[in-house]
């Protein structure tokens, strides 16, 4: 039976229960040997039972969260289609704003390399040979060395002041880096840059699944990945204007001066606005909370549960689609951060003007936008990632072939620019890639161990994207731009291998559903609307009502539970691993997402 969430207990009651924090988390008691606990029912997928018949295996914050506040964790809670936009507007309200402007300034700081470029940073700097290319690898290198201590922080410490704390740091070494003159110095810096922005990614993706169901998770990824076009409209606008500063300091100093100390400054109101997860939020109530838990059981993903589990990680390691992508983040970073370190200089080698050069960026910047923001509502509203990402290589590949086709020179100005637009479009499939392997990943360690690794492929590629490009080369750089060539067309046949595994993985869990008593087909709602949700839920009651035929076989993964929810041949409802802490091959009823 349905119970609504302002029903018993009253609303003032619960919103008078003690708050409960992270260290409040007991984890599983643990023998000896330091394995865990479990009765003979885990291996049929059902949760072991303590003294007091609560389950021993919730570890999940969202699980702990509804124990305090004298709920069962596997009791489905109605949610209204009202209710779950005013608190999706809330959140969104509270913390897209703030990852915005957090992602904005990442993806700026690490540009402000390639303005100062063309501003006389390579003559002044005396760099030679590939010291510039090095220049921008470095900060990957730091990234991918700090990719592993970063997953385990993830898990056990809190992520909002974590996240912070790196933002501040690379703040402090961005404002350090005006007063760098010579090749060392500045690879110190942007190794410490590296180091300290590394979290940005991994924490934000974090972030989305802990705060979003599914359906939203791509939109709200795409958001904060704009933030990588808006670094060419407005990072080049307001560099334009820094530039043109009558001064005694160098432009490309009064650039990283200017954007490190807005850096620091956001750092100190995140450290103190950004909550750690749904459960600590001060923005809502007792009663929201509860709503924005259940707006994630759908999901099958749990929130976050700061314990590490060893059994996570080896699963992790021994996952084939976790592999995909972590080739498909790679094949797409060399690109990526080749196009954006040496992008400026490509458009240079036809536009002499550095203040034109700059000015070609913005339109560059809109076509990112259009990119990110236009794949990522279609992969929305699609359902679906593979074939999106795919598309999304054919008008690089285009680009690429007019790039090496043409000569670099004013006479085919237009052609080039052409060409050099056709390349846009790859940033929208950097965070398809993140959105694709945030979603088809359960467990909070496996979460935080799968994002580390898509990020070391992502650094991997970003370090060898540069050193494909030498200044030598210039204009053409033709060996860059062959590579990435090739790399699109290794993406799309990776994009056909894992969503052939991806079937595979769903049939798997639809015969291990019959297995238990289950139906064999469910729909996922965490991709559909909070309307739809409803309107689905109502058709499928009113069919079980009138007849014991109809949707026999065919079971909603349902936000509101109760009696239409179906059983496996345990008494266990369907979605009631939700806030297990299991992962998404543990979990049956776990549906990957094409």
């Amino acid at each position: 039976m349905f119970r609504n969430i302002f029903g018993s207990p009253s609303a003032a009651s619960v919103a008078n229960l003690p708050h409960v924090s992270a260290s409040q988390y007991q984890p599983l008691p643990h023998d000896d040997s330091g394995e865990e606990h479990h009765d003979g029912n885990s291996e049929m997928g059902i949760p072991p039972r303590g003294k007091g018949g609560e389950p021993e295996s919730y570890r999940d914050a969202a699980a702990m969260l509804l124990i305090k506040l004298g709920r069962d964790p596997d009791e489905h809670i109605a949610v209204s289609p009202a209710d779950d936009a005013r608190i999706l507007r809330r959140i969104d309200l509270a913390l897209l704003p703030l990852m915005l402007a957090v992602y904005f300034l990442q993806a700026l700081d690490k540009a402000t390399l390639s303005y100062a470029s063309i501003f006389g940073l390579i003559d002044d700097t005396k760099l030679e040979g590939a010291q510039y290319s090095w220049l921008g690898s470095i900060v990957y290198l730091a990234q991918l060395v700090m990719q592993p201590p970063l997953a385990l922080a993830l898990v056990k410490l809190p992520i909002g002041k974590l996240t912070s704390a790196m933002v501040l740091g690379w703040g402090i070494t961005l404002v350090g880096m005006t007063w760098a003159h010579n090749f060392s110095q500045l690879m110190v810096a942007r190794f410490l840059l590296g180091a300290f922005e590394a979290s940005v990614g991994p924490s934000f993706v974090a972030i989305t699944q802990m705060w979003w169901r599914r359906r939203e998770q791509t939109m709200r990824i795409g958001s904060w990945y704009c933030m990588n076009g808006f670094t060419w409209v407005l990072g080049s606008l307001i560099t334009y204007g820094l530039a043109s500063i009558d001064s005694h300091m160098k432009p490309y100093q009064i650039i990283f001066l200017f954007f490190g100390t807005i850096t620091v400054g956001v750092s100190i109101i995140m450290f103190f606005w950004m909550p750690d997860s749904p459960t600590e939020a001060r923005f809502l109530t007792d009663n929201d909370k509860l709503i924005a838990i259940e707006r994630l059981r759908n999901n099958q993903m749990g929130v976050m549960s700061r314990e590490w589990r060893s059994s996570h990680v080896w699963e992790t390691m021994q996952d084939l689609k976790t592999w995909f992508w972590v080739a498909m983040i790679f094949c797409i970073s060399v690109p990526s951060n080749g196009i954006s370190t040496f992008g400026p200089l490509i458009i240079q080698s036809f536009v002499s003007d550095p203040f034109q050069t700059m000015l070609f960026n913005v339109p560059v910047g809109f076509s990112h936008i259009i990119a990110v923001a236009g794949s990522a509502y279609l992969s929305m509203r699609w359902k679906l990632k593979g074939p999106i990402i795919a598309l999304l290589c054919i008008p690089p590949i285009v680009g690429c072939s007019i790039l090496l086709y043409f000569p670099h020179d004013a006479e085919n100005k237009a052609m080039l620019l052409v060409g050099y637009f056709c390349l846009s479009t790859y940033t929208g499939i950097t965070p398809l890639i993140y959105s694709w392997s945030a979603q088809n990943t359960a467990g909070d360690t496996k979460r935080k161990s799968t994002s580390a690794l898509v990020f070391i492929g992502a650094s991997a590629g970003n370090i060898v994207g540069p050193l494909l490009y030498s200044p030598e080369e210039a204009p053409e750089y033709s060996r860059g731009l062959r590579t990435n060539l090739a790399l699109y067309v290794i993406v799309m046949c990776l994009v056909v291998g894992s969503s052939l595994h991806i079937r595979r993985l769903n049939e798997q869990h639809s015969r291990r559903r019959v297995a238990l008593g289950k139906s064999a087909v469910i729909i996922d709602m965490s991709l559909e609307s909070a309307e739809e949700v409803e309107r689905m839920e109502t058709m499928e009651s009113s069919l079980r009502r009138g007849t014991s035929s109809g949707i026999g076989n065919y079971e909603t993964s349902s936000p509101s539970g109760g009696d239409e929810l179906g059983e496996d041949a345990h008494g266990n409802q369907q979605g009631d691993k939700a806030f297990g802490d299991v992962t998404d091959l543990e979990n049956e009823d776990f549906l990957f997402v094409f």
